[in-house]
């Protein structure tokens, strides 16, 4: 008879493990320490074999006659239920090991160290906000397309449309690396090219017309905050570096002798040298007296910390200007990009290497520190005493930059 509710709570523990058959092959085991546990014994081939089919309380035993009748419809069809679980078992560790985001995390791995970290976050945290918690676990192989549009439409529905584009290109890249490693047959977000509408890109906000770049320096000049910000707010234009790169400028970086700033680029890994105009380099050993024996040029409140992302971009908002629609840190890159080349007239190639931009010439070199060196020191000084010729000229419709 099988065994009732109140005999199998009731079943205390003896000096010796013991059984309470329950029928049809299945049996409780209780150990001297109390535990309780569900057997099938089965013959198989002529052999005696034990399969385990859950501890109780944890599986009822209803769920454990089910189990044990499962087993037996294998052992109908010829199939050693124990073996059969250990296929399953396998499969479930292979299906685990081969799933999207096992496979993500080893891509992630292997790419991570190449990054800037902040490039490195942004691509971590949309995977595992917007993918892994429903395609994560599913076996990389079976995902179909219809599966990641769904994860893209989810993040378009939100707002976030070009955020849905970074998502393709990361599950892209993640199904091509799964095609690599043999543990995919192809990569199924190639499908959904066109499924998103395009994304519109706005660009960092900027001024560019010589008049306006006028006003804009006379005002940073007049900027009355801490003379640390004041001097990155006067060299960010000098410079034309990415802001991040100002603010984390340190003092062994800089060659002040050579006029030379040296430094990695975030985003490539790359060495990129700065030639630093005769004006630049009075600022710096302006703020050199108050900063030069401190790691950061450009020090934060906390002196081991350098300023925050935040700081010069607050700072043109305290003048007055509209970083959406006016002048970004950022901005400074655009600013002059585009007066030096239609302006100064200087080559698109020696303006691109200076923004350690990675443009490949004729024998495919992408970048290289010191190529067009001569030509990126003029350019430096001469673009320096452009912007002191701007700060001098009046506003008036009957100036000429």
């Amino acid at each position: 008879m099988p065994l009732t509710d109140i005999e199998i709570r009731n079943a205390r523990p003896r000096e010796k493990a013991y059984r309470l058959a329950d029928g049809a092959g299945m049996y409780l085991e209780v150990s001297s320490a109390g535990g309780k546990y569900w057997r099938l014994k089965y013959r198989f081939n002529g052999k005696e074999k034990r399969l385990a089919l859950g501890v109780y309380p944890e599986v009822s035993a209803k769920e454990a006659r089910s189990r044990r009748d499962e087993a037996r419809r294998l052992l109908d069809r010829g199939i050693d239920p124990s073996f059969e679980r250990k296929v399953q078992k396998a499969s479930g560790v292979e299906r685990a090991a081969n799933s999207f985001e096992t496979v993500a995390r080893e891509w992630f791995a292997r790419q991570a160290p190449i990054w800037a970290a902040s490039h490195a976050d942004k691509i971590i945290a949309r995977l595992e906000n917007d993918v892994f918690p429903w395609l994560g676990s599913r076996p990389i192989a079976e995902i179909k397309a219809p599966e990641v549009l769904a994860i893209l439409r989810r993040v378009e529905e939100r707002g976030a449309l070009d955020t849905a584009h970074r998502v393709h290109q990361n599950c892209g890249q993640v199904f091509r690396y799964a095609v690599a490693t043999g543990r995919a047959e192809r990569d199924v977000s190639a499908d959904l090219r066109g499924a998103l509408p395009p994304a519109r890109h706005t660009h960092f906000a900027s001024v560019t017309e010589p008049s306006e770049v006028a006003g804009l320096l006379r005002a940073l000049d007049a900027f009355q905050g801490t003379f640390i910000v004041q001097c990155a707010l006067r060299l960010a234009p000098l410079l034309f570096v990415r802001p991040g790169e100002l603010r984390m400028a340190r003092w062994e970086q800089f060659d002040l002798e050579r006029a030379q700033w040296c430094y990695t680029v975030t985003k490539t890994k790359t060495e990129h040298l700065v030639p630093l105009a005769r004006q630049a380099v009075t600022i710096l050993r302006e703020l050199q007296a108050l900063t030069g024996r401190r790691d950061f040029v450009f020090p934060g409140r906390d002196a081991k910390k350098p300023m925050s992302g935040a700081a010069i971009n607050a700072a043109l908002r305290r003048m007055g200007f509209d970083t959406k629609t006016e002048i970004t840190g950022h901005g400074f890159r655009a600013m002059a990009r585009t007066i030096l080349h239609e302006r100064l007239r200087f080559p698109s190639e020696v303006i691109e290497h200076q923004l350690a931009h990675k443009v490949p010439d004729a024998l495919g070199t992408a970048y290289n520190r010191t190529k067009f060196i001569d030509d990126r020191v003029a350019m430096m000084q001469r673009w320096a005493d452009y912007l002191d010729e701007l700060k001098g000229c009046g506003p008036g419709p009957d100036n000429q930059y």
